[in-house]
């Protein structure tokens, strides 16, 4: 299967995964409100690990938020460390 990350979306719950060789990241959020999310999970297969697939995966999460105007509020722990160590991200995270 590809590396791309696609985007999956089931009632109010939504995720980003990448399937690869057998193995699957992701990264879930709730849809809290049309303009509201939630993210409260990122997981990562220790294969993965140090390969940069979360990083990945967050910033698809952020592109998105940012371009269908959505604010995201960071619950996952590795998701609110990237919001702590990227300022310019502001705009689409709500604390």
């Amino acid at each position: 299967m590809s590396d791309e990350i696609l985007r999956e979306v089931e009632g109010s719950r939504g995720r980003y995964v990448r399937r690869k060789d057998g193995h699957e990241a992701e990264l879930t959020y709730s849809i809290a409100s049309p303009a509201l999310i939630i993210a409260d999970h990122t997981g990562v297969p220790d294969v993965w690990r140090g390969q940069g697939v979360a990083d990945a995966l967050v910033r698809r999460l952020v592109a998105d938020a940012r371009a269908e105007h959505v604010r995201i509020v960071p619950l996952c722990p590795f998701v609110n460390g990237w919001r702590a160590r990227h300022p310019e991200w502001a705009d689409v995270f709500s604390v």
